[in-house]
């Protein structure tokens, strides 16, 4: 895969990483890592634990060095930098981290108000009031934060990183450590933020639903090297990699389940089957009642089994794992896909 360096707000382009080990060899992080991160999106970053993510993110803001290849912010090489230009860079880029990082000693005007101060900045307290006006924790301004929740703290740690008026928005596994009725405030948020700012998010995490709930560009790492990157809706209408889809099954009722997996066989056995398939809604389709007019249309009964039908950004998608007569399955897979949508034979039960 290759990065485009024209237009981008953060290019990795082939990025190398490796670390000493203790026997004196090396062990790659990283390995010709290359990719794009459009203006004004929000992309986010998957993969598990020890994929690398956190290390390609960490590059970003200069934390972490490469190898080899370059880290590009704005055209600028972060990797190449030092002293003052490095300083600079980093004003551009704020940080969100999982675990807050909040000074306990100060409340939350003053944790907010710490970048401008280690900037030097000027007028400091109208700024620091309009970051908490944003976040939504006015009334809770001369609190400390052993007083806030773990959503609250969040937010101010968001505050803090708006707080230079940075160009990109670092996200480290920033709603992981949140209930799940907490992440959906917070990545509101974020995506008020990029709405209202125009500011690029690049975010990593190992949950596919914060990708699906946020992020209009996405990535899957695995092993230290990008294996799927797209438009977040063709890679979760069309995942072509096996850790993408691993991923995936956990959000779009990719999953066969348990009930139906212990029966299912490869080949069609002899005699009355059923043909279990699964069906991908997307497009102008997704919406549409298909089952219903496979039924009215061709007379074919559909035994719905599982599955999911969600929005993947502002666009209708899912996937529905059926049984039908076995007999008619090849006839009511030509009618589904010819309205659009996408059929996988899963396999037979007798």
């Amino acid at each position: 895969m290759t990065a485009d360096t024209s237009g981008a707000a953060i290019t990795f382009d082939k990025i190398g990483k490796s670390f000493p080990k203790k026997d004196g060899g090396l062990v790659m992080a990283l390995e010709d890592v290359s990719l794009s991160v459009p203006p004004g999106t929000v992309t986010g970053i998957i993969g598990r634990s020890g994929a690398g993510k956190s290390t390609l993110l960490r590059m970003v803001n200069g934390l972490e060095r490469p190898t080899s290849g370059r880290v590009l912010v704005g055209g600028r090489d972060v990797g190449a930098a030092r002293g003052a230009e490095l300083r600079e860079i980093r004003r551009d880029v704020g940080m969100i981290f999982q675990h807050f990082n909040l000074l306990s000693s100060r409340t939350v005007q003053g944790n907010i108000a710490l970048p401008l101060e280690i900037a030097g900045a000027r007028n400091i307290a109208p700024r620091v009031a309009e970051l908490i006006h944003r976040v939504g924790l006015t009334e809770l301004r001369d609190r400390y934060p052993a007083e806030l929740s773990g959503g609250q703290k969040q937010r101010v740690g968001i505050a803090r990183a708006l707080a230079t008026s940075p160009k990109v928005l670092l996200s480290d596994e920033a709603t992981s450590a949140l209930d799940p009725e907490t992440t959906q405030t917070v990545l509101a948020l974020l995506a008020e933020i990029n709405r209202d700012l125009g500011l690029t998010i690049l975010l990593i995490t190992h949950e596919m639903a914060v990708v699906r709930d946020i992020a209009s560009h996405m990535a899957v790492i695995d092993g230290g090297r990008i294996v799927e990157a797209g438009a977040t809706y063709d890679i979760f209408t069309h995942p072509q990699h096996p850790v993408t889809r691993s991923f995936l099954s956990g959000v779009t009722g990719l999953v066969l389940p348990a009930f139906i997996a212990g029966k299912i066989v490869a080949e069609r056995p002899p005699g009355s089957s059923q043909e279990v398939i699964r069906i991908t809604f997307a497009g102008q389709y997704a919406t549409d009642p298909m089952l219903s007019l496979l039924t009215s249309q061709l007379g074919i009964p559909v035994n719905i089994l599982a599955g999911a039908i969600e929005e993947v950004g502002p666009h209708p998608f899912g996937n529905l794992i059926v049984s039908l007569d076995a007999e008619r399955g090849e006839e009511a897979r030509a009618y589904l896909e010819r309205h659009g949508l996408t059929t996988e034979v899963l396999g037979y039960v007798g």
